[in-house]
Formats: structure tokens, C-alpha cells, sequence
């Protein structure tokens, strides 16, 4: 690994010139530069321009690699072959300190903490930080992993409860900032487990935006759907109309109680929630008409509001009575806006919509990810068995399946 002469001479005129953190920079990237050439000479069994029987490839020019150290970034030339590879032992690909590098700082995104605070990390641990553009792209290596968990199938299983919500984020938009809606959808199996279905980040929760997103996990295989859950945003409403005909709509109990408390005292509020504290299907839907013949003469809006809401505000009660207090309204979902806001709210200002999604579909992903670890079932299996008709654990197969096709051939021999 001897230098030749004009390295030499080039390294003695940098010491003669150079300041003390350059000088460490410049001789640091020397040696690199030095080791690696060394290891391409071994692997091609010559020297540059040296005819040699030992020889088994040729050089094929260089390419320039970042390679950051205590010292700063240092770009050390790494040589091409004409045939075969030649992979530098020293600078290897996904190296154990440069996976471990990466994955803090994609980690420390996900977790919702600022570039300035990464750039703070990657100090700490013995670099010499890290620029904004590095930080986007680690983190797009992300953008491959987050398209695959978006677009997998959903056909591996029926899906009886689904619930649907958004929350709004600030975006940087052609030249201005604009606030963004994330919506996300979660979903009950048969077996009573929870999984995050899928998530989108758009202008606004219109009808053409929310009927766009419904079909799209239709046409993952979403199937089996018997209520929906969700807010009476106008939008949504009309999309769910639209795309999950067959199924029922729950309106949020919580997000029409907000609705009353701004119309009656707290005391009728009281008189309202006795609506969900009856035992039986035929008593909920009884006690609606008796608190809107109460509240008809002090307040006749919201006696004709829980009229008008009857049969949305109720539909929890045609499903099993063990279920209720998990399906009359979406506090499961905002649980889990709230932690996309918590994480997104470090950012402040996203650069692009792609860079919400990107962050929020992270956040999305680790708690789908518990959801399907964890032992601990959001309804257990007996209570889903009740459900009146039972959904199949297993959906059909496709046409196309050799299940159904020799299902079919059976018959027909039958």
C-alpha cells in the first residue's frame, strides 16, 4: 500500500499548506484513497497500466463515493472493472455502522423529531452532522417500503368493521402553505384484530377525494364490510353511499354529542347519553323518541336533529351488544390521529404532500404493526361469532384460484 512519489509530494505540499482540521481531513482521505486503490490492485492482480499474467479483469474508470467521518466528508474514487465487481472492503455497501447511521436518522424522522435535532444526534454519535438534503434522502429509501404496506392486499380476510377519519396537517404547496387532510382508514377483522387498512393525504375530505380512497381499498380486496364507522362530514357520507353499498353507516356518537353540547346545557347533554346506556336493540332506538319528545319544547333544533339522526346515530344496536362501546364512535381512530399529529407537529411545515404521507404512513405503519404483534384482540372471536349473518374468516377465493376452480370440477363430476 506504498504511495508513489507524486503522492508523496502531493501530500507534502498539503501539510506545508493546509490548517489542522484540514490537514487531519486531507491525510484521513489520503489513506482511503490509498487503501482502496490497494484493495482494487489485489482484486484485478495488476497495477494501473501493468501488463501481468495474474491480471483477471481491466479498470473501467472510477466513481466518486461520500464517505462521512469524524474528520468531515471525505469523496473517495472508487474504481470500475470491465468485468465482474470489485466490492471495497473498507467502504462496503450497507456496512453495519452505515445501516445503523441511517436507520437512527429514518427513525428519528418517524418519531417526529426535527432536522436540526437529527443533524444534533448524528453529532452525538461521532459524525460531523448531517444537511437537510441528506435527511430527505435517507428518508425517501423509506417512500419503497411505505408504497408496499399502502397497496398490499386486503382479501386475506373479512373485514365487518371499518372506521374512517382525517386529520389536517400544513403542506408547502406551489409557493404556499395550505393545510392537507391525512385520512386513514382502520378496520376490525373476523377474528377481532385491528389492522390500519390504508391512508391518503389530499386537499380536502370531498366526496370525489374520500370516493376515490374507498374504491381504492375495494380494489385491494376490502370485502365482507358491514358498518362503517365515521363523522357526518357531508363528503364522506356520500362516499360511503357510493362505494359500500350493503353495509351500514354509524355516525360517531361522540362527534354528535360535541354537535349538542353547543345547542343544550350539560344536564340535557346527560338526558342525550341515555340513548347508549339502554340493553337492547328496540330500548335505543325507543329512548331516541322519548329525549326528542323531552327536548322538543326548550329545544326543538336538536329534538329534530336526533329525529333526523335516528337511524345513523343507532346502527351500533343491530350488531352484537358486546361490541358497542367499541363501534358507536371513532374514538379508536382519534386516538391514533392524535399520535400523527404528535409526530407531525415537530415538523411544522411539510416541504411537499409526498413528505406527509411519506412521515404519516410511518406512524401508521408501527402501530399496524403492534396492532398485529400484540396477543390482546380488540374483539375477541367469540363476540365476532355473533354477528348475525357471520362473516367469513376467510374470504372466497378469486375466480381465478385453483381452490375454487378444483371446488368447481368436483361438482361438476358430482
Amino acid at each position: 500500500m506504498a504511495l508513489d512519489d507524486s503522492a508523496l509530494l502531493e501530500m507534502i505540499e498539503m501539510l506545508r499548506t493546509a490548517d489542522g482540521g484540514e490537514l487531519m481531513r486531507r491525510l484521513l482521505g489520503g489513506m482511503l484513497q490509498a487503501i482502496v486503490d490497494a484493495e482494487a490492485t489485489a482484486h484485478i492482480g495488476a497495477l494501473p497500466h501493468e501488463r501481468s499474467e495474474a491480471r483477471t479483469t481491466q479498470r473501467n474508470g472510477t466513481r466518486e463515493k461520500t464517505v462521512t467521518t469524524a474528520a468531515g466528508d471525505l469523496t473517495v474514487k472508487i474504481p470500475k472493472v470491465r468485468t465482474g465487481s470489485f466490492f471495497r472492503a473498507l467502504l462496503a455497501p450497507r456496512r453495519r455502522i452505515d445501516v445503523a447511521l441511517h436507520a437512527v436518522v429514518m427513525q428519528a424522522y418517524v418519531e417526529g423529531v426535527s432536522t436540526r435535532r437529527v443533524d444534533d444526534l448524528v453529532v452525538a454519535m461521532g459524525g460531523t452532522g448531517i444537511s437537510k438534503s441528506e435527511v430527505s434522502r435517507i428518508c425517501a429509501q423509506l417512500d419503497t417500503d411505505v408504497a408496499s404496506w399502502r397497496t398490499r392486499p386486503l382479501d386475506h380476510i373479512a373485514f365487518p368493521y371499518v372506521f374512517l377519519d382525517a386529520t389536517y396537517c400544513k403542506v408547502r404547496l406551489n409557493q404556499r402553505i395550505v393545510s392537507q387532510a391525512v385520512v386513514i382508514a382502520t378496520g376490525v377483522s373476523a377474528d377481532g384484530r385491528r389492522e390500519v387498512l390504508g391512508c391518503q393525504v389530499g386537499d380536502s375530505e370531498t366526496e370525489a377525494f374520500w370516493t376515490e380512497f374507498l374504491r381504492e381499498l375495494k380494489d385491494r380486496g376490502l370485502g365482507s364490510v358491514q358498518l362503517v364507522i365515521s363523522d357526518a362530514h357531508s363528503g364522506l357520507i356520500k362516499a360511503i353511499s357510493t362505494t359500500m353499498q350493503g353495509a351500514s353507516w354509524q355516525r360517531c356518537r361522540v362527534h354528535f354529542m360535541r354537535n349538542a353540547l353547543a345547542r343544550v346545557s350539560k344536564v340535557h347533554a346527560a338526558t342525550i347519553r341515555t340513548i347508549f346506556a339502554q340493553p337492547g336493540q328496540a330500548e335505543v332506538r325507543a329512548q331516541v323518541d322519548k329525549v326528542a319528545d323531552m327536548l322538543t319544547e326548550q329545544f326543538p333544533t336538536v329534538a329534530e336533529l336526533l329525529r333526523d339522526a335516528k337511524p345513523d346515530l343507532t346502527a351500533f344496536s343491530d350488531f352484537p351488544r358486546a361490541h358497542w362501546q367499541k363501534i358507536w364512535s371513532t374514538n379508536p381512530l382519534e386516538r391514533l390521529n392524535r399520535e400523527v399529529k404528535r409526530r407531525t407537529d415537530v415538523v411544522g411545515i411539510f416541504p411537499d404532500p409526498a413528505a406527509l404521507l411519506r412521515l404519516s404512513a410511518c406512524v401508521l405503519i408501527e402501530a399496524h404493526d403492534e396492532w398485529q404483534d400484540s396477543d390482546r384482540r380488540y374483539l375477541s372471536e367469540e363476540s365476532m361469532a355473533l354477528l348475525n349473518p357471520p362473516a367469513p374468516t376467510q374470504l372466497e377465493p378469486t375466480a381465478s384460484s385453483p381452490t375454487k376452480t378444483t371446488r368447481r370440477a368436483i361438482a361438476a363430476t358430482a
